[in-house]
């Protein structure tokens, strides 16, 4: 495993790391669950992304990491990195949305209790609240840090302006803004309009989520779409979303993966690795098989101007965002 240090912090994240988004859910199957978590941490996957909703149901991918914790990973918990978040719906009333001092402060103890954890390495906030003051949700993740809760903070989903305005407040409460987890992919380049430089410039680190697209970068596609696969069972990938021009796109960068030696998967990493200002990648996994294939991207992740330059030539003709 490569490692990368965190911004201008003292922190090293691996350059995958994994997600808890999706597979670690009460309706998954734990044996499976511990499996992928034990054999990730065994390859260096170091660090560990949940968000109070994971699920489903929400809360239950916190209690399975809390559960794998248990039964024997846990005697390694100084070597990982665990991540939580707050921002999203998660439980009824006034109380448990968006981003009061409320809400972040119940559901860190919250996530906590269900991950038999005394701390979590990072806290985040999950989306920007346009009603509360952001010196409001800033200063919970600061009264976090200093209830020694959390060791660090970070924000997810904030557009270049408000993420500056975070790191601001954050770096006069005196708990520097460590990382912003954003959604980037080859299809997705909203980050490179600003904020990848403001990242950059502020010492803040920034990791990847949804890298490989829901899926899209990857050759399950290729073909069509196979039964059973994500497109045919989620609300974030739908089949309306594989058009023409997106498959396309998928078959062209594909070949020029296989001629870097590499999966379009691996290539789809690699080329967000490429980049200092981005720390880490995260991954979903359903299978250890599958956590394999994505961890071989840390193998190449250099481009020669050649490839860049075609790759490129792929996501402008397809009007990538």
């Amino acid at each position: 495993m490569k490692y990368n240090r965190c911004g201008r912090s003292g922190l090293m994240l691996p350059a995958v790391s994994l997600g808890m988004w999706h597979n670690f859910g009460s309706c998954d199957v734990y044996d499976n669950a511990k499996k992928i978590l034990c054999h990730a941490f065994d390859r260096g996957v170091t660090h560990f992304d949940l968000a109070n909703n994971y699920g489903p149901v929400p809360g239950s991918a916190e209690e399975t990491l809390g559960r794998v914790l248990k039964d024997g990973l846990g005697t390694h918990r100084d070597e990982m990195v665990i991540s939580t978040k707050a921002g999203y719906d998660m439980w009824d009333g006034p109380y448990g949305n968006w981003g009061s001092r409320k809400y972040m402060i119940a559901s860190l103890d919250q996530s906590l209790k269900r991950m038999g954890l005394d701390y979590v390495d990072i806290y985040y906030h999950h989306r920007p609240d346009p009603e509360t003051p952001l010196e409001e949700t800033m200063g919970a993740l600061d009264h976090v840090v200093r209830q020694g809760k959390a060791l660090y903070v970070g924000i997810s989903n904030y557009k270049p302006e408000e993420a500056k305005r975070a790191f601001e407040i954050l770096k006069d409460m005196g708990t520097p803004c460590l990382i912003h987890q954003a959604k980037y992919s080859m299809m997705e380049r909203w980050v490179e309009d600003g904020l990848l430089d403001l990242v950059g410039n502020m010492g803040v680190g920034l990791i990847a989520f949804s890298p490989l697209a829901q899926g899209l970068l990857t050759d399950r596609y290729l073909n069509g779409i196979p039964q059973g696969s994500r497109m045919t069972k989620s609300q974030f990938l739908r089949p309306e979303h594989l058009t023409d021009e997106v498959m396309s796109k998928i078959v062209r960068l594909n070949e020029i993966a296989q001629e870097r030696g590499q999966s379009l998967s691996q290539m789809a990493l690699a080329w967000l690795l490429k980049d200092n200002r981005v720390t880490s990648v995260l991954v979903g996994a359903s299978s250890t098989e599958q956590l394999d294939r994505n961890l071989g991207a840390i193998e190449n992740c250099s481009f020669s101007s050649e490839e860049l330059s075609k790759i490129e030539a792929v996501l402008e003709k397809q009007g990538a965002n």
